[in-house]
């Protein structure tokens, strides 16, 4: 279906164009009109099919913005999938001009207590997290009209359901549910059961439980051998960009040393890191700034990232369905990638386990040409070549957004309108020109649409608000 036939709101319309979305796949095509209608739904579909702009298309859409409180909570099991989700409503949402606030665990309570108490639409939030603000009453849930699980198998796997339930516990009554997940366990159906009210079924059936786009092959070496065989892998494939998939998070940090003093383009991403530098490496890993990223299953779940040309098994799973999930980063949106595993003789239950659950058996290939691949100076000059620069996905849409920094703040005594009133002073600028505006203690930032972003800089600059001198310039992307 075309998004244009699913009766949607022109300004969400045009952001999708903007993002390149024109056509609904199968999940948004199942899943939209039945959220519109306010109907609770469950969606089995498997990674990579869409279905975050499945829910995030038809709750944007019925979002009033008026309404200065949270109308829609997204419960998501990691923060990184929860700044993606955001950044989806984000962009999404742009035109709509929707405030979407992603509320994760390691953040300074203080801050995240400001943003809550300002206008927000939309909340994605990890469970612990967001429970802590409904008990400390910092999270208004009175006027919330939508709850989604997202990846609620993940969530189980957590351990978060005990928490999911208490937060629903604390939800209005009458809402609308959906619950998206890539598997049905029985725990998942007993929540379901309890907290949603005639759910529709949604089941995006595969023929194949491995994408047929993805190539998938395998190579047995000793557990001793498998450093060194990685690095001769990688420079015989050539991978463009690719995730180095480990068990541990000491293994993640032994590839990656081991990687990095070979000069290769690489990053990790594990659970014991700083979260700020967990984000960091994925963003420029997303942006093509590195060529490879060593991770644990930590990245496995629900990152999309584009245009991954290889997944590497340097460990395989515990759990059989996470070999599903690993692979699935490649092959996303109809392209073809590469999956490879690397087996060892410690390996054997793992390997059964994955292959009685895929259903096909590892395609073994002769490791010899690896082993006589030769590392130096040049191959390894070769392989750099490969790297892609990555455009943003919302580059287009930002093309005529600019966020502006604004000197002053709630210390100052400012609030949103007091900046909307000095922005639409201005000849030529009104209100249809201001987008998202966040004010903090001692500045604020505000999206300014159309184009006419730098102008308004430039003429607001020095000039006063209440009394006081303001200094306007052009702000980091990243806030």
């Amino acid at each position: 279906m075309k998004f244009k036939e699913l009766n949607i709101d022109g300004r969400i319309q045009d952001a999708l164009e903007k993002l390149g979305y024109s056509e609904a796949t199968e999940v948004q095509s199942a899943v939209i009109p039945e959220l519109k209608q306010e109907r609770d739904v469950i969606v089995k579909a498997k990674t990579g099919s869409g279905k975050t702009a499945a829910f995030a298309i038809p709750l944007l859409d019925s979002v009033v913005w008026e309404e200065n409180k949270p109308q829609v909570l997204v419960l998501t099991p990691t923060r990184e999938l929860a700044i993606q989700v955001k950044e989806d409503f984000d962009n999404i949402g742009t035109y709509k001009k929707i405030k979407t606030l992603a509320i994760f665990g390691k953040q300074p309570y203080k801050f995240q207590t400001q943003d809550l108490k300002q206008k927000t639409h939309v909340v994605v939030a990890t469970p612990g997290r967001i429970l802590d603000h409904l008990q400390r009453g910092t999270f208004d849930a009175s006027h919330l009209k939508y709850l989604v699980l997202d990846e609620a198998d993940e969530m189980l796997n957590m351990g978060f359901i005990e928490t999911v339930e208490k937060i629903i516990e604390k939800l209005p009554v009458k809402r609308t549910t959906c619950l998206f997940s890539a598997t049905l366990p029985e725990e998942i159906k007993k929540l379901a059961a309890k907290f949603m009210k005639n759910p529709v079924q949604v089941n995006i059936k595969q023929s194949q439980v491995i994408n047929q786009k993805i190539e998938t092959y395998a190579y047995e070496v000793m557990s001793y051998e498998k450093a060194g065989f990685l690095l001769k892998l990688i420079v015989h494939e050539k991978p463009s960009s690719a995730i180095i998939f480990c068990e541990t998070q000491e293994r993640v940090n032994e590839v990656y040393d081991m990687l990095y003093k070979n000069g290769i383009s690489v990053h990790k991403i594990h659970g014991g890191m700083l979260q700020t530098d967990r984000l960091e490496n994925m963003n420029d890993f997303r942006l093509g700034k590195v060529q490879f990223l060593v991770a644990t299953d930590v990245a496995a779940r629900g990152i999309d990232i584009e245009n991954i040309s290889h997944v590497i098994n340097y460990d395989l799973p515990r759990e059989a369905q996470n070999y599903i999930h690993r692979i699935g980063r490649t092959a996303r949106i109809g392209k073809a990638g590469i999956a490879i595993s690397l087996l060892s003789k410690d390996d054997y239950k793992r390997r059964m386990c994955i292959e009685d659950y895929t259903e096909t058996s590892f395609d073994i290939k002769d490791n010899e040409s690896i082993f006589n691949t030769v590392v130096n100076c040049q191959s390894l000059n070769e392989l750099k070549k490969m790297v892609v620069q990555k455009e943003k996905k919302n580059k287009v849409l930002q093309e005529d957004i600019m966020r502006l920094y604004f000197s002053v703040g709630k210390r100052k005594k400012i609030a949103a309108g007091n900046l909307v009133g000095a922005i639409c002073a201005l000849e030529d600028v009104n209100g249809d020109d201001i987008g998202i505006i966040q004010v903090q203690d001692m500045c604020s930032y505000v999206d300014i649409l159309n184009g006419k972003g730098k102008s308004v800089a430039q003429r607001l600059n020095n000039t006063l608000i209440k009394g006081r001198t303001m200094k306007v310039e052009i702000a980091n992307r990243k806030m």
